[in-house]
Parts: C-alpha cells; structure tokens; sequence
C-alpha cells in the first residue's frame, strides 16, 4: 500500500494539487494532518490562497483522505470539507502497522510526542504544525512531520510531503521531486 502525507496545505489549492499530481495520484491513502484551509493571522499566503477551490479539489480527489484537526480549522471548515477531521488524533492501522496522525499543537515537545506514541503503541507518528519537515526514528516508533507544501518554516524553504509505502517513508521536495530524507520500514 502506497500512502500520501501531507500537512498544513493552509487553504492553497495550488499546493495540493501539485502534491496529488507528483506523488499522491497512485497512493491507496492520503494523510492529511491538518490545518487544511485557513491560513492564520500570522501567515501571508501568496496568490495560491483559495480554500474555495481547495475544498472543491479535496472532495473530487479519487483517493480517501484520512485527517487530524489542526489549530487553524474551524468548525466551519470542518462543515465544508468532503472528509470529517479528527481531533486532536486520528488512527489507522496499515500494513501491520499502528499509524498515529495529529496535528502537533497539542503535542508540542518530542516528549510529548513519545508520551502519545508509547501510550497509542504507535509505530508511526505522524504530526505537522511546525512546518518544518522531520523524520527520525526514536526506539520503536518512528516520527515524521511532512513539512508544509504551502507554508514551509525548513531553514532552506523547500517545501515537502512525505511518502510511504510497505519498504520506507520518504520526505520529498514538492517541486523537485527530491528525496530529502528517507527511513526504512523494514
């Protein structure tokens, strides 16, 4: 099974369509760990702002599209997406694997994210809210924050998504195509 992750897409449509059509077109899965449409106070988004038509391509993608609520979605926002948004966690069990997928703001310190992964006996734990792409292995569990397509806090500015499938996970730069990091499942 090949899985899409993706986080804070922050209302740009342009974005996520990019995303869908590099690396998640042929994915079985999409995770999406929130803060899906709104950009926040703090945030300027360029011309690709347009949580409109992103909730028009989210609710044509062919692909099921499991999600965390992150701090930025709203009730309202919730109302209008095609997929319901879990919050503060979501869970799925995929290849054999415990999947964890939450925003991050709730868990903020890699303590507190191992605190969660160990009482979910998660394998993987995924989150977002930084904007900066991680991924690292700590014990058992492997922790992975995709980064941000749209908004992206990466000391070099690239902006990521992360793939999975059953051998590895990778974070890849969203207009190279680049693998930036990458951890075997195996």
């Amino acid at each position: 099974m090949k899985i899409g992750i993706i986080s804070d897409t922050h209302g740009s449509v342009e974005c996520w369509r990019m995303a869908f059509e590099k690396f998640f077109s042929e994915t079985d899965l999409i995770f999406h760990a929130g803060d899906v449409l709104y950009h926040g106070p703090r945030n300027r988004m360029a011309d690709s702002y347009s949580p409109p038509k992103l909730v028009e391509a989210i609710a044509q993608c062919p692909v099921p599209i499991i999600a965390s609520r992150g701090n930025c979605d709203s009730e309202v926002d919730a109302a209008v997406l095609s997929m319901p948004l879990a919050s503060p966690y979501a869970f799925a069990f995929v290849n054999g694997k415990r999947i964890v997928i939450t925003h991050g703001h709730f868990t903020e310190t890699q303590e507190e994210k191992a605190e969660m992964a160990a009482r979910c006996k998660a394998d993987i734990f995924i989150s977002g809210h930084t904007h900066v792409s991680l991924l690292q292995r700590i014990g058992r569990t492997i922790f992975l924050n995709p980064g941000s397509p749209a908004l992206s806090k990466r000391e070099d500015g690239r902006s990521t998504v992360a793939l999975m499938d059953e051998k590895q996970i990778s974070v890849r730069d969203l207009y190279t195509g680049e693998i930036l990091d990458s951890l075997s499942l195996e």
